[in-house]
């Protein structure tokens, strides 16, 4: 792989291992430290699973693995918990993977796709919710019109391209009724038997898919499309088409969503790197641009994102 100055340098894992060691696994990039003072899911891997372990916590996510004979269509399950008091409202901000999630919630059961921009949770009273985020590729077995439709956008459960003998309409009760109990692992159980049903089959197309994300996610040497299409060995026309076929995306955009989510994993961390070495480690050309950058997505500056993912942190070990 390439090495950019400063960059870190990801091994190549063999074919399907990346996914295999990434399905379930208790990372919690893509999630944003919200305001000081305001509840929300803990950014970083240790503090969400203690904080998902404490009953007493107003907002909890636990993630779980996924059997081994359905790995390859989910990359993980995601139960979100929440119990705030009456007023409190969160707007949990998160940068989406670049694939779909399948979500049953108290009132809705549907296929949501990622968000262009920084996105939003919305939590207030008491609730919960099962979400299935899919594997790179496999969304559009189940989507009856184009991928880009289902950008910044969702399709209800009842109007995907299913399986007849699927037992669909018994899905979401089914789900809700087990992580009403607190039974995660039932409701993992319910869900994966829904998916074999569905009997889906994924192609050399997907496969390829799979490796260009992962590319886009581990590879800090890549920063323009037609490294990453070298890299795959296909032509830039080709890398595009099949990105914008199967995810309804641009590999521009997974390149850029990729550093975003790291960029700001580590700036919440409990030492986080100087601005300027960590733009140059995700491959920008200077501590400017990745500043700009990290602005137009996050909504914020990286130092302000810092400072406030540090009084989040403060405030947490003093509770």
């Amino acid at each position: 792989m390439r090495d950019a100055p400063g960059s870190v340098r990801h091994e190549r894992d063999e074919p399907g291992e990346y996914w295999r060691r990434r399905a379930g696994g208790a990372a919690t990039k893509g999630v944003l430290a919200n305001a000081p003072g305001e509840p929300g899911i803990a950014p970083l891997a240790d503090a969400a699973a203690e904080q998902a372990a404490s009953g007493d916590a107003p907002v909890r996510l636990a993630r779980h693995a996924v059997s081994a004979d359905v790995a390859h269509l989910v990359r993980h399950v995601w139960i979100p918990r929440w119990n705030l008091p009456p007023g409190v409202v969160i707007e949990q901000g998160v940068l989406e993977y670049p694939s779909a999630n399948l979500v049953i919630d108290a009132t809705s059961a549907a296929m949501h796709g990622p968000a262009l921009g920084r996105g939003f949770q919305r939590l207030e009273g008491t609730g919960a919710a099962f979400g299935a985020l899919l594997q790179p590729g496999v969304a559009h077995l189940l989507v009856a019109g184009r991928m880009s439709a289902l950008v910044g956008s969702s399709i209800p459960l009842g109007a995907l391209r299913l399986a007849p003998d699927a037992s669909t309409a018994e899905l979401p009760d089914r789900v809700r009724s087990a992580v009403a109990a607190g039974d995660d692992a039932a409701a993992v159980a319910v869900f994966e038997r829904w998916l074999r049903a569905q009997r889906l089959e994924l192609d050399a197309d997907a496969d390829l898919l799979r490796r260009i994300v992962e590319l886009a996610e581990t590879d800090r040497g890549i920063l323009r499309v037609d490294q990453l299409a070298d890299a795959c060995g296909i032509g830039a026309r080709a890398l595009q088409r099949l990105v914008h076929e199967r995810l309804g995306l641009t590999p521009k955009w997974l390149i850029g969503r990729y550093r975003m989510q790291e960029a700001a994993q580590r700036l919440a961390a409990s030492d986080p790197p100087q601005l300027a070495e960590l733009a140059a480690e995700l491959g920008f050309a200077d501590q400017a641009h990745f500043s700009r950058q990290f602005r137009a997505v996050i909504g914020e500056t990286p130092r302000r994102y810092a400072r406030a993912a540090a009084s989040v942190a403060v405030g947490s070990d003093r509770g």
